[in-house]
């Protein structure tokens, strides 16, 4: 399903969570949406899903506005930090509630997710753990097979053990189906190897959309003799210079091969690290 992202603007009184956002993803992807805390992800996230409308703007998904749409509703799901389900629910009632909800539901998996992360099906959803009720996230998440899926920082509370065996069943279950997820997260080293592609926002606004592949080869860490990195990166876009006791690191855009025929060292930038340079507040998109 494309989802086309126009002019997008969100308020809440005075502030502005999103300022005239503009994208679009054309295919089934797993896609990183980054930024840091109040950069407007979890606000876009609302109105894709249908939850929230936008001040101004519009999201299209196969050129349809998804608020009050049924059928296009019936083809998101929104797995957030918290609160998805109503706390007097047992997991078993959430489990059934989901599957009648979307066409799409696979009960072979929920009950297979269900097992795997050890939740009681007759537990009411107050009495889990934040543990446990991220679980129950991740589960339905997977589960509903939505063709657009988002998770938006979806596993607080759980351990690393139950973190990779999420991204191990996410990734199984994409390729053998394909469809659109959009990932939220601040541990960006952790799944960044999932990602196709990359969205980062800063204040509302998108400040980089770029495949993975290619983010990592167009952006490298040149370090070496302070002037030769200078002579390197001179009439390049940097991101990021440091320079201590005769030596010199820079993040800039550039080819490893070139770089290496200066004699410095080249490296990647950790998409986490990009990410940090690009949204830092005294810093332009």
């Amino acid at each position: 399903m494309k989802i086309e992202v126009k002019e997008l603007t969100k308020r809440y009184g005075e502030k502005e969570a999103l300022s005239n956002l503009s994208f679009t993803l054309n295919e089934p992807k797993i896609y990183g949406l980054l930024g840091r805390n109040g950069a407007g992800k979890t606000t876009f996230m609302e109105i894709l899903a249908g939850q929230i409308t936008a001040t101004k703007g519009e999201v299209l998904i196969d050129g349809v506005r998804p608020f009050d749409n049924q059928r296009l509703i019936e083809s998101i799901c929104l797995i957030k930090e918290g609160n998805n389900f109503k706390k007097d629910l047992k997991i078993k009632h959430v489990l059934k509630i989901y599957s009648y909800f979307y066409p799409t539901w696979d009960q072979e998996l929920a009950d297979k997710l269900i097992d795997e992360y050890g939740l009681d099906r007759n537990a009411k959803i107050k009495t889990l753990s934040k543990g446990m009720e991220s679980a129950l996230g991740i589960s339905v998440g997977l589960a509903s097979k939505a063709p657009i899926t988002i998770f938006d920082e979806p596993y607080i509370g759980l351990d690393a053990p139950s973190r990779k065996k999420f991204y191990e069943i996410l990734l199984e279950e994409f390729q053998n189906e394909k469809r659109t997820i959009i990932f939220s997260t601040h541990l960006i080293d952790e799944v960044s190897l999932l990602f196709e592609e990359v969205l980062i926002i800063r204040e509302g606004k998108l400040v980089l959309q770029e495949e993975t592949d290619s983010l990592r080869q167009s952006i490298i860490s040149v370090s070496g003799p302070v002037d030769a990195v200078k002579t390197y990166i001179e009439n390049k876009e940097t991101l990021e210079i440091k320079q201590l006791a005769g030596m010199m690191n820079a993040y800039v855009y550039g080819e490893k091969e070139e770089a290496l025929e200066y004699g410095l060292d080249v490296e990647g930038v950790p998409i986490q690290e990009l990410m940090i340079h690009l949204t830092e507040r005294k810093r332009g998109a």
